[in-house]
């Protein structure tokens, strides 16, 4: 047997000259990969760039056309027959899909659905495959009562945990795990990447990960793929990747980290908000307790904590967003307490940029329809040119440009809704943004873009921010000061580097220590 021979017969998967078209446009051009028994390959780029469809194509899932030559497990996947790949699918290689609420079903319960695969792929009966189930979702550190749950009733950690339980049902060989912490919080990251690491330790599985996070991969990886425009721009060892890469694109991407910039700061702060024991609840649940906090004029302030600590429902209720709730305590701006009657005027100096840009925009209004609608309400005495006068120059500021006024948010991407949602915000001049997660889910590259172009319109239009985040690197860029919530409530608060550097709570220290840094 020669090395090459050798080599293959080391490798749970090897993908070889693989051409992805869809409907004669070329998406991925000849690429080759594998992942070796045991190990992680990752396949690293920007949206965009093919690695979610490249593994797709592992099994067949998409409606392609597909050439080159794929081997799973010893076989030959595309000359397979669609029966045959049932039997594949899920026993020889598995998915994690990035959102498992769009892929779990709504309908039944979690113990269903694993109970599911067991039965088809591994042929127990109803008792076998419950006394599994329980098994699968201990592993994954799941208690057995999460099998009587719905997707809906199962935080966002719970579900991919779920999730990593129905793909690890057939014992598979190759998971593939798509983007599998994607929009989850630091420390719920920590607990997926080191339960994946810890599963394959335990089940001996070789993993395909995909991701555009460089520290998630950087702690993952063995071997790593970085794609570009459907295309292998460079691939090596993860340590070779990582400390010496040879592509621009490789460095570009490592070097996206947010950069924190010196701030000119006014000699006597001025103050723009203030909270005095703001309370939230719905109906017998306290979303948040006691909140007090300040903001001065042109600095920003973090909000950190991990999913359910009240984070959102703070800043929805700053605006008086949230009709169903019950809301006690003072708000201030610029010293004048707000008040039912005294929120609509202020909504145009108070405005907010949701977490998912896409379902906050109406699908079926153009982009100036979106951006102008706040001068029409606010503005109705405004002729139509100079509306569109206002309407140009924010979509130039926020980097958009003029000639895309016409176009609707299904025609941009994610980062570019960002900056849509951004340019409805600021074309009413306001003092005070509150951003929601603003750079949740984007890429590396555009998550930087992103706070980029926050600090500079920060800079040039002297706006306050309320940034509610768990991006650790995106407080470091952007904050003054920092809250952390827990539970409702303010474990602690201060200068963001006394926080970050010298944390005096415990729960402080387990969000800064779970943020994976090169």
């Amino acid at each position: 047997m020669n090395n090459n021979e050798n080599t293959k017969n080391t490798a749970t998967l090897t993908v070889e000259n693989l051409c992805i078209s869809f409907g004669g446009k070329e998406v991925v051009k000849n690429i080759s990969f594998r992942v070796e028994k045991g190990k992680t390959s990752a396949l690293v780029g920007e949206s965009g760039s093919g690695k979610t469809v490249s593994s797709l194509c592992i099994l067949k899932l998409p409606n392609a056309d597909i050439k080159g030559k794929i081997t799973l497990c010893g076989q030959d996947i595309l000359s397979l027959s669609d029966k045959e790949l049932q039997n594949v699918r899920g026993t020889k290689a598995a998915f994690i899909f990035q959102e498992p609420m769009s892929s779990l079903n709504p309908l039944h319960k979690i113990g269903k659905q694993i109970s599911e695969v067991l039965k088809i792929h591994k042929g127990m009966s109803g008792k076998q495959a419950k006394e599994r189930t329980a098994e699968l979702l201990k592993a994954t550190g799941l208690s057995a009562e999460k099998a009587d749950c719905y997707p809906y009733q199962l935080s966002g950690g719970q579900r991919q945990r779920a999730m990593i339980a129905m793909a690890l049902a057939g014992e598979p060989e190759l998971l593939i795990a798509d983007e599998p912490t994607t929009a989850l919080d630091v420390t719920i990251q920590a607990e997926i990447i080191n339960l994946l690491i810890h599963l394959q330790k335990q089940f001996g599985m070789s993993i395909l990960f995909i991701s555009h996070n460089l520290a998630l991969v950087n702690h993952i990886a063995d071997y790593v793929y970085v794609m570009k425009s459907g295309e292998i721009a460079e691939e090596g060892t993860c340590e070779q990747v990582m400390n010496n890469p040879q592509h621009p694109y490789t460095v570009k991407l490592l070097n996206s980290c947010p950069k924190e910039r010196e701030k000119q700061k006014d000699s006597v702060p001025s103050l723009l908000f203030k909270a005095e024991n703001i309370g939230i609840k719905y109906g017998n649940f306290t979303a948040a307790q006691d909140i007090s906090f300040t903001l001065n004029k042109g600095e920003t302030l973090g909000i950190i904590g991990e999913s359910g600590s009240g984070k959102t429902s703070l800043g929805l209720s700053i605006l008086r967003l949230l009709a169903k709730a019950d809301i006690s305590g003072k708000t201030f701006f610029e010293e004048k307490e707000i008040t039912d009657k005294s929120i609509k005027p202020l909504r145009r100096r108070m405005q907010i940029v949701f977490q998912d840009p896409f379902s906050s925009l109406n699908p079926r209004m153009s982009i100036e329809q979106i951006v102008c609608e706040g001068l029409q309400v606010h503005f109705p005495d405004m002729s139509k040119e100079q509306r569109k006068k206002e309407l140009f120059a924010i979509l130039e500021k926020t980097g958009l440009g003029k000639e895309t006024a016409d176009r609707y948010p299904h025609e941009f991407s994610g980062g570019q809704r960002q900056r849509i949602a951004l340019a409805r915000a600021l074309i009413l001049h306001p003092d005070l943004l509150i951003l929601d997660e603003p750079t949740s889910a984007l890429d590396v590259t555009v998550s930087a873009q992103i706070v980029d172009l926050l600090e500079n319109l920060q800079d040039e239009m002297g706006l306050s921010y309320i940034l509610i985040t768990h991006d650790m690197k995106v407080i470091k860029a952007m904050a003054d000061d920092i809250i952390v919530m827990k539970d409702g409530k303010i474990v602690e608060k201060g200068n963001k580097n006394n926080v970050l550097q010298n944390p005096e709570q415990p729960y402080t220290k387990r969000l800064i220590s779970s943020a994976f840094e090169f």
